[in-house]
This record gives C-alpha cells, structure tokens and sequence, in this order.
C-alpha cells in the first residue's frame, strides 16, 4: 500500500503559562524594626543561639552559646535587607539574668560588624517596605 504525500502544516500553538512568577521577589525589600531590646537595664550582653538546645546556655568551656558582643539600644528604627541574616539569641544584664535571659532577634548591621537586637520576635509582624 502506498501512502499519500501530504503538503507539509504549520501548527501554532498559543503559550499559556500556567503559574507565576515573581521576577522582582525581595529585592530592595526591607524589614523595619526598633533596636530597642530591652532598655530598662541600658546596657547588657548578648549570646547567639548556636548549640541547639533551648535557652541559654554559657559554658567557660566550650559548647554553650556564643557571645555575640556588649549592647546597649540604641532606640533607632532600622531598615534592614529581608536577606540579611536574623539570628536567634538572648540578652542579659547582670549574672542573675543568665538564669532568665530575654529572647532576642539579632540583626548585625550590612557588615556583620554591629549589634541591633529587638524583643518583637514575631517577625511576620515586622512592617516592611521597598527601599
């Protein structure tokens, strides 16, 4: 049996994209939050949350959480980069705080060379903006 030539057919299909993206995401977008943790003391210390365990704990040697630095608020309103790093950690003011630490959220400024801390530790609540 012979099979009959057919004249070539174009077929043009329309693009339906079928879900979206963002092209933009976070970029340029930043968190507004108050350094303002907590200021009835002036100033304290502050501890990273870096061995897992809840809480804070201060070893002389080794395996507690890390010291970030000395802190005192500064009661300014920062915008910081959603991309930038918030890191868990405590404060304390005196060595009898160590036993009732406040939560903190720790944000270390565009160069990791600062300490900003704040006790709003719901940061969906954060207001945000485009910068």
């Amino acid at each position: 049996m012979k099979k009959r030539w057919e004249e070539p057919r174009i077929l043009v299909q329309k693009f339906m994209p079928n879900e979206y993206v963002a092209a933009c995401g976070d970029e340029n977008k930043v968190y507004k939050f108050t350094c303002d943790a907590p200021t009835e003391w002036g100033s304290g210390l502050v501890y990273v949350e870096s061995n897992g365990e809840p809480g804070l704990q201060v070893s002389l040697f080794g395996g507690g959480d890390t010291f970030r630095s000395n802190y005192h608020p500064c009661g300014e309103t920062h915008e910081a980069p959603v991309t930038d790093d918030f890191l868990q950690g405590y404060y304390i003011h005196d060595l009898e705080s160590v036993f009732n630490p406040t939560q903190i959220i720790i944000w270390t400024g565009l160069n990791n060379d600062n300490t900003h801390c704040t006790t709003n530790l719901e940061m969906s609540t954060w207001e945000t903006d485009k910068s």
